[in-house]
């Protein structure tokens, strides 16, 4: 066995199980990152934030590297299909934007939803997220995973979101059905956008900060969109 790589303990299980849980992952400051293409782009592009790094194959990464066998890996995988790589990371702590658009979620749920919308808002050069502290954990694993290494790049934020509404010079932008048709309205180029919940859309706490309601046209009969899709349609909007 290489000098750098040791046989997966006890302790070490255990501290990877308990990242399941969010009170641990803020108390500890670590998250789990699955799959090989995500470990090995963290790998390459900010090995300084990984702790250490799990894994079946008898590969060198040159970093802290543990070893351990299928069945433990699978035990302590979230995936259907478990990665033979698996890493352990610090939490980001990236500066925060000036100026630029800001994207704002209010009690987004859905896990998927969220890495989707992260993934989306890298796409579109958005690299700051504020949420309400109802939305869910941004380092939960099936959010690490549906971003797709975006995560990475993010600098995201838990706050009273009507506090900092009631601070912010920027313009609020919102997606609320009696809104202005967003293809007919102008966007400007430093302001936040609100996102709100999957079912219930934007709480009736935060209607009132919004100073530019908008509104996705409908043409068909669908009763609502996915609210990563929507963010999607609205931030092409706003890049276009």
């Amino acid at each position: 066995m290489k000098a750098n790589v040791e046989p997966l303990s006890k302790n070490k299980v255990k501290l990877i199980r308990s990242l399941r849980l969010k009170k641990n992952r803020d108390s500890e400051g670590l998250f789990v990152v699955e799959g090989d293409k995500m470990v090995r782009e963290i790998i390459s592009t900010r090995s300084d934030l990984i702790e250490f790094i799990c894994t079946t194959t008898d590969e060198d990464f040159e970093l802290k590297t543990y070893h351990t066998d299928y069945r433990t890996i699978k035990d302590l995988s979230t995936l259907s299909s478990p990665s033979p790589l698996l890493a352990i990371v610090k939490r980001i702590d990236l500066p925060e934007s000036s100026d630029g658009l800001i994207l704002a979620l209010d009690g987004i749920q859905d896990p998927g939803n969220m890495g989707t919308i992260i993934r989306t808002a890298d796409w579109f050069g958005v690299n700051q997220i504020i949420c309400s502290k109802g939305t869910v954990d941004c380092y939960n694993p099936k959010v690490i995973q549906a971003t797709m290494g975006s995560i990475f790049r993010m600098r995201i934020d838990y706050l009273n979101l009507k506090d900092y509404f009631n601070k912010t010079q920027l313009p609020i932008y919102g997606a609320l059905l009696n809104g202005e048709n967003m293809y007919e309205t102008t966007l400007a180029k430093d302001a936040i956008l609100l996102i709100g919940n999957e079912g219930s859309g934007i709480s009736n706490e935060l209607t009132p900060s919004i100073n530019h309601p908008i509104l996705i046209p409908q043409h068909g009969q669908a009763e609502s969109l996915n609210a990563s899709i929507a963010t999607a349609i609205i931030l092409a909007e706003f890049r276009r």
